[in-house]
């Protein structure tokens, strides 16, 4: 079947400027609302049989700003302002889930520069996968079902255009001259919306500024105690606790039905009513799974994740049991060796780990030099070899000793890595559960002790680190370290 070269689209919207973020925003909401709508009625129209005779498109709405002046904003910030005069865009998706983001990041600019922001349709379709992605009552059936190719009449997702290059810092400018204003494009946000259902089986809208990764199913089951009982405080903030399936409860004993299959990184989601929250991701073992997790994730742009998991303690006076607070990463895990090279620092980032040391001082009760029985503050190295002990140990010990590591995971250095990557703060907090140089080894009996006492413990720790991160001023823990010489105004 031939299709007319004709593209329908949409009735044509003109570009309007500025100056009040809300306003910009609603203009944002209302542009993509008819875009989705237009292509989700045609897509609908064509399934049930109605052939198409052109070529059906729609576009994501836009956010441009332009600046004539080098005016110097405040030094103290890492974001919201541009470094140098010229034209900046960005692409928007979802901007009802994105709302107090968007809203807040156009005031920035907005205020720092004095100039409005243009809001109108962009030159990006967006793919009818991602348009329909809302609609429960519409599916995209895969090629070959329909007597078309999809791809002659709607616009599909385009992985060369789905990529990482604006954070990896290959993307400065684009095609039209406009610099890059967001971290992330509507084709990359989207891309990654879409995944996050699929691997934790929660919808987007549920996920908290401060994220939890664990590598142990343990620390779900502590999540979801402590959740039952913040729910039943009045005074705590916390407004629902969810569990893969979309399932939400708002009372502490109300009953979460369980899910007869998980999803591959089950995710709970503790809720606040701003969205400060905590989310906690099980992301398995791994440095695959922790990338997976934090490449989608790092688009709804998170105040904070930390790595709350276990690890194998490295040195003789070290018991199970003890915490490891990480100020330095061994990157052996080669995951994002093409994405970010293993010569880049990673830094230590200080409001995160005075947050993670008094977290622990507060719910130990120890303190001072009393606390060092306890934590060791040193380098973790993260491998991609969970049996790393069955081959020949010299070359991996040899390297253990000489960076001074004194814990070993296959999570911590990949999720403080993307962190830096992706501009997140980031923070690792560990737990030893074996010591494999040492002859003690992960085993069942020697485990269940440990896993009784201390997971409680860890997991509190890690929540109360989160709500001391919660109070602190979003400029502050978003530290100038993430950021490099031509930054996007947005975070």
């Amino acid at each position: 079947m031939q299709i007319s070269q004709t593209i329908l689209t949409p009735p044509d919207a003109a570009h309007e400027s500025f100056t009040d973020p809300a306003a910009a925003v609603a203009r944002l909401e209302a542009l993509y609302a008819e875009a989705t709508a237009f292509l989700s009625a045609q897509f609908s129209t064509v399934v049930m049989g109605q052939r198409p005779t052109a070529r059906l498109r729609a576009y994501y709405p836009e956010i441009r700003f332009t600046t004539t002046s080098f005016t110097k904003t405040d030094s103290r910030l890492s974001f919201g302002h541009v470094a140098q005069p010229g034209s900046y865009a960005t692409t928007v998706t979802r901007p009802d889930l994105f709302r107090n983001y968007l809203t807040q990041q156009i005031a920035l600019l907005i205020h720092n520069h004095g100039v409005p922001v243009s809001i109108g349709p962009s030159q990006t379709p967006i793919p009818v996968h991602f348009a329909v992605a809302g609609n429960p009552g519409v599916a995209v059936p895969q090629e070959g079902v329909l007597d078309f190719s999809l791809r002659d009449v709607f616009d599909v997702p385009d992985l060369a255009t789905t990529n990482d290059d604006i954070v990896n810092g290959v993307l400065t400018e684009y095609a039209d001259g406009s610099r890059p204003l967001a971290p992330f494009t509507a084709q990359r946000v989207d891309y990654s919306l879409a995944r996050l259902a699929h691997y934790t089986a929660t919808d987007p809208r549920h996920f908290q500024n401060h994220v939890l990764f664990t590598n142990y199913q343990f620390y779900v089951d502590e999540f979801e105690a402590y959740a039952r009982k913040v729910l039943g405080d009045p005074d705590s903030g916390y407004t629902g606790f969810v569990a893969p399936g979309n399932h939400e409860i708002t009372t502490p004993d109300a009953v979460l039905p369980l899910n007869p299959k998980m999803p591959q990184m089950p995710t709970y989601h503790l809720k606040r009513a701003d969205g400060q929250g905590i989310t906690l991701v099980n992301i398995g073992v791994g440095p695959s799974n922790a990338k997976t997790a934090t490449d989608h994730i790092a688009v709804l742009r998170p105040h904070a994740w930390l790595m709350v998991g276990h690890c194998a303690g490295l040195r003789n006076s070290q018991s199970l049991g003890d915490f490891v607070l990480a100020h330095a990463y061994l990157r052996e895990d080669h995951v994002l060796d093409a994405d970010l090279p293993i010569w880049v620092p990673i830094p230590a980032l200080a409001e995160i780990q005075i947050a993670l040391e008094d977290a622990v001082e507060h719910v130990t009760q120890l303190e001072g030099y009393e606390l060092k029985r306890i934590m060791r503050t040193g380098t973790v190295a993260t491998i991609d070899n969970r049996n790393w002990e069955l081959r020949d140990q010299s070359g991996p010990v040899q390297r253990l000793s000489q960076s001074r590591a004194i814990a070993l995971d296959m999570e911590s250095a990949t999720i403080a890595a993307n962190g830096f990557r992706f501009r997140v703060p980031y923070g690792t907090l560990l737990c030893v559960s074996d010591k494999p140089l040492h002859g003690e080894l992960k085993l069942p009996g020697m485990a269940s002790d440990f896993y009784k006492t201390q997971v409680s413990r860890h997991l509190l720790i890690g929540i109360h680190a989160m709500e001391l991160l919660r109070e602190m001023p979003v400029e502050r823990i978003h530290s100038r370290k993430l950021r490099s010489f031509e930054e996007t105004a947005f975070l």
